[in-house]
Formats: structure tokens, C-alpha cells, sequence
């Protein structure tokens, strides 16, 4: 499934943005309007920050302690992409603050460049990595891989993932 959008209809493009940006805020200010005092320990609640590869905003959010909802929005010179992971996390080498996690997800993309010709896709996404709280500071650092298949025109397998550091809560 793909829907196309008319070259001389930017409008609509960008009313789709502005619309997953606002809803991207709302998840920002639901998301910080429960943070407790910040806990100095090797866990967290809520998380912002950054994805590097392709260049991305990462929020993530504890569901329940070890359970996560992450939010991403890729920007690059294709187009854009929002992604939303569910991510289950686990102990990894008894190392504090130290945990892999696994989960999957969807996505939708507006891209603009000569392969895509200004489509959106839609497709489900995976998503393993490592997650590190850093004790004693409001940081925590992941890498991660997050295959992905997108369906419609320009369809594929599509493997990518990268470094996030966050501001933790």
C-alpha cells in the first residue's frame, strides 16, 4: 500500500508533518509531566535525546520497569520517518545499568527523493540492541539494530540502527 502526494501539493505534506511534530510534543509533555525527581540510579523513566544514524530524535518511556515505548523521528535528506518501538529490556552480564532489549514496532515514511518520488510508506519494524544507564548521572547511552520492512512502491528490507544518547529521567 502506498499513497502519493502531487508535486505541486506540498500543502498536504507538510500539514502530515506539522501533525506527527505536534503529536511528537504532546508525547514530550505527557511524558515529562510524570517525571518524579530524578533518580541518580541505573534505571529510568522517561528519556530524550538524540539517534545518530541518520540523525534522529529518540524519546523512550518505562511502561513498566523493564518494558518501554520509544519514540523516533528521523530527519535526513530523503525525507522523514517516525517510528514507535515496544522494547523489552533485560540484565545483561550482571553489569549495573547494563541491559540488551529486543521488541518491534511500525513506521511511517515521507520521502522526497528520485526513487521514492514524494510516496509514504508504511512498515513494521524490529529492534535489538544495548542499553546503558550511566549510575550517578542523568545519561544513558544504546546502540541498536532495527531491521525494518517497508510496504507499497519502493518496497523493501532495510537494515539500519545506530548510537542514541539521552538525557535521562
Amino acid at each position: 500500500m502506498s499513497f502519493y502526494f502531487q508535486s505541486s501539493n506540498n500543502e498536504c505534506l507538510f500539514a502530515v508533518m506539522k501533525k506527527l511534530i505536534t503529536l511528537l510534543s504532546l508525547f514530550v509533555v505527557f511524558g515529562t509531566s510524570t517525571i518524579k525527581a530524578q533518580d541518580l540510579s541505573d534505571s529510568y523513566d522517561f528519556a530524550i535525546g538524540v539517534k545518530m544514524y541518520p540523525g534522529a530524535i529518540t524519546l523512550k518511556k518505562s511502561i513498566d520497569g523493564y518494558k518501554y515505548l520509544e519514540g523516533i523521528a528521523a530527519f535526513w535528506n530523503k525525507g522523514f520517518r517516525a517510528t514507535g518501538l515496544y522494547e523489552v529490556h533485560a540484565d545483561l552480564l550482571d553489569v549495573e545499568g547494563l541491559k540488551w532489549y529486543y521488541g518491534a514496532g511500525a513506521h511511517v515514511g515521507f520521502y522526497n527523493d528520485k526513487y521514492y518520488a514524494g510516496s509514504t510508506l508504511i512498515g513494521i519494524d524490529g529492534v535489538l540492541g544495548l542499553d546503558y544507564k550511566i549510575k550517578g548521572a542523568p545519561l544513558n547511552l544504546s546502540a541498536d539494530w532495527q531491521p525494518s520492512f517497508e510496504f507499497g512502491n519502493g518496497s523493501g528490507f532495510e537494515g539500519w540502527g545506530g548510537l542514541s544518547i539521552r538525557f535521562a529521567f
